[in-house]
């Protein structure tokens, strides 16, 4: 079986591309038939928005349509294990975040094993989370935040998405490495959450960088740190937690695409170069990191070296937050 790139070409000032997989002559060049991204997350929301457009161009590199499957529930892990369960022949892909990382540490029993049952293929986006505290607060950056926090221990609150997610176990490691005590305020969420933290209800949270910059950017939030090891382009003002207070600190959210296991590596090495070649797109990258979406080209090791990394993470989060397994 063959699987030649084809070079992309432009028309008409719009991307066109020729199948990057397909080779003349040969009928058995993968892709022949649309392509399911399987989302564990719905529709309109952040991760989807990123994910359409990263199909859309995939769908024009390829040459065969790329039809965005949202499942949601039970924490991203019916969306995983459908992906798990397919048939590895590169017509089902998983398109899943940070989470993916977290629920091993969340549920004892899971139906799938997360690096036996799946195959990375690429690492798309990073998004840096931002901490953030109400403009209620009588507190102008992070070191003044912090020795507020300590001369009350317990008696601030902060909202999250959700119990064991990101906004969650990022601050509980925050929050472990300060040595510091706050009560968790779980939302269906992190939309409730922010509009808890405008009207002063929580005293500060955790989030997304794309999701917080309008209400940072109009002053309905205060952002305090980037949850990051060095400072982001859209708020260039921010310090970093992992600069100096926290030397190393890192809590970011990113999106990651895997196939089943057993999937023919030609196969993986031609989805990963269109994955690579569609966030390189300029109109892509000028559609997002405006947002505070670091696009990125990655390799299949670079990404299971990644995600091994972050297994390893957030199991130490949830311990920090004192979460036992379900």
């Amino acid at each position: 079986m063959s699987f030649q790139r084809r070079h992309i070409l432009a028309a008409a000032g719009a991307l066109a591309a020729m199948p990057l997989a397909r080779a003349a002559g040969d009928s058995g060049a993968w892709p022949q038939k649309s392509i399911r991204l399987v989302l564990p997350y719905a529709a309109g929301g952040p991760t989807d928005v990123v994910a359409r457009a990263i199909g859309f161009r995939l769908s024009q590199l390829l040459g065969q349509p790329v039809i965005v499957d949202n499942r949601t529930g039970a924490s991203g892990n019916i969306a995983t294990e459908f992906v798990a369960r397919s048939a590895p022949d590169g017509y089902t892909v998983l398109y899943h975040s940070s989470g993916l990382a977290i629920s091993p540490a969340l549920h004892k029993n899971l139906p799938y094993d997360t690096l036996r049952d799946l195959v990375p293929v690429a690492l798309p986006a990073l998004i840096p989370t931002v901490l953030m505290a109400s403009p209620t607060l009588p507190v102008s950056n992070i070191e003044e935040f912090v020795q507020y926090m300590k001369a009350r221990p317990g008696k601030l609150s902060y909202g999250s998405g959700g119990q064991g997610n990101v906004t969650h176990l990022g601050v509980a490691l925050f929050l472990q490495a300060l040595k510091l005590d706050a009560v968790h305020v779980p939302y269906k969420g992190t939309a409730p959450a922010m509009a808890d933290l405008m009207s002063g209800q929580t005293q500060f949270l955790l989030d997304a960088v794309n999701s917080s910059l309008p209400f940072i950017r109009d002053g309905r939030v205060r952002a305090l740190a980037v949850a990051g090891k060095a400072r982001i382009s859209v708020l260039p003002g921010v310090p970093a937690l992992g600069e100096s207070l926290i030397p190393g600190f890192d809590a970011p959210t990113w999106h990651g695409l895997l196939v089943p296991r057993g999937t023919p590596p030609a196969i993986v090495k031609v989805l990963n170069e269109a994955v690579n070649k569609a966030v390189a797109d300029p109109g892509l990258r000028s559609q997002f990191e405006p947002q505070g979406v670091l696009l990125q080209s990655s390799t299949p090791e670079q990404f299971g070296i990644y995600l091994r990394a972050e297994l390893k993470r957030w199991a130490g989060a949830v311990q920090a937050a004192g979460i036992e397994a379900e």
